[in-house]
């Protein structure tokens, strides 16, 4: 069997799907949940990609098609975000492990342009996570706005390469429309629990 016979055999569903499974698992029981969801999550949004249909955006808004589950990027913007925080340096190893299960679940030229764009994103994210100390919902939300259009525009101008047609301003403003909505839905949630907490601290004993 070559390597291509071996390349697709691994891509079928039945044994992609255990594999991406798997991998998860061991995260989880070496108590990184939140790795484990974001090295799940970056096959599941490249398959995507291909997989879920899109639906045209008129030309008033910049053209091109509207992915529905641009949403899900941002979030795992912000998983990986929590991601750090369990691996600190080492969420650079946890990006490689997404991008290598990627391969089994979307075309090779999509992983490459998704790992281009995910280095991108990752690079300002991991400078805010590191370098700026303010509470964790509003480092979500200024990794958001800082990383989210980086990684929309690189994602899409590399993937043009390969899907003629694909690159317009339309597609690239929803997709970090949907990215920074889900970032903020999670970023509210963080920020209730904190002032919850400052709250309870603030409680006479």
């Amino acid at each position: 069997m070559g390597a291509e016979e071996v390349f697709l055999f691994l891509q079928r569903p039945q044994i992609a799907v255990p594999i991406v499974l798997a991998t998860m698992a061991a995260f989880f029981l070496g108590r990184r949940r939140w790795a484990a969801l974001y090295v799940g999550l970056m096959p599941f949004i490249n398959w995507s990609f291909a997989a879920v249909p899109t639906f045209p955006i008129p030309e008033w808004l910049g053209g091109g098609m509207f992915q529905p589950l641009a949403i899900v990027t941002g979030l795992v913007l912000v998983v990986r975000d929590f991601a750090q925080r369990e691996l600190r340096h080492w969420i650079w190893g946890a990006m490689m492990v997404g991008l290598a299960l990627s391969t089994l679940t979307s075309w090779i030229q999509v992983v490459v342009a998704s790992g281009l764009a995910f280095l991108v994103s990752e690079t300002v994210d991991w400078a805010v996570y590191t370098f700026i100390k303010r509470p964790l919902s509003q480092r979500i939300m200024i990794s958001s706005f800082a990383s989210a259009p980086l990684d929309q525009v690189v994602f899409i101008g590399l993937a043009s390469l390969v899907v003629p047609g694909i690159f317009a301003w339309g597609t690239i403003l929803t997709g970090v429309a949907s990215k920074l909505l889900g970032a903020w839905i999670v970023s509210q949630a963080v920020a209730a629990r904190e002032r919850r907490d400052a709250g309870g601290q603030m409680k006479p004993a």
